[in-house]
């Protein structure tokens, strides 16, 4: 669980709406788990293979939330 809020965090820190919002919305605890792992799929979709930082973790969340 640590492993996840710590890449919900980076997420949120991204500015980046698609994800940030989502994550953001994860930490407060207000979040629906499965809007969360569509964001990240598009995510991971439009961007995995950009070359940022965010590329490994959007695999390493989505295998964390659908475990």
């Amino acid at each position: 669980m640590e492993e996840l809020k710590h890449l919900m965090e980076k997420f949120v820190a991204s500015g980046w709406d698609l994800i940030s919002v989502p994550a953001q919305q994860w930490l407060d605890g207000k979040a629906d788990k499965h809007v969360l792992i569509e964001a990240i799929r598009q995510a991971d979709k439009e961007c995995g293979s950009c070359g940022c930082d965010l590329d490994p973790l959007y695999k390493k969340a989505l295998k964390l939330l659908e475990a």
